[in-house]
């Protein structure tokens, strides 16, 4: 019972972990875009989208939908 607990705890305890972790992916996103990296128009164009949804969810507490903005965005810029 007690080891269940424990799991149960740190399950959770990542969950928050993740939620909080959106600034840290937008800042990675803006690093890699004050770079200049070689993208065609329409994918710049589609990450700064991707970067402005994920930032709109997340100040929206949908931290889920933020991740997945951010993360294809991440995508597009090659990592």
């Amino acid at each position: 019972m007690k080891r269940c607990l424990i799991g149960l705890a740190l399950f959770g305890a990542a969950g928050l972990a993740l939620a909080h972790n959106c600034p840290n992916e937008m800042k990675a996103i803006d690093a890699k875009l004050a770079q200049q990296p070689q993208l065609s128009a329409a994918d710049a164009a589609r990450v700064k989208q991707l970067r402005a949804e994920g930032e709109a969810a997340h100040k929206a507490g949908r931290h889920d939908d933020s991740m997945k903005a951010l993360g294809e965005a991440r995508r597009i810029l090659g990592g």
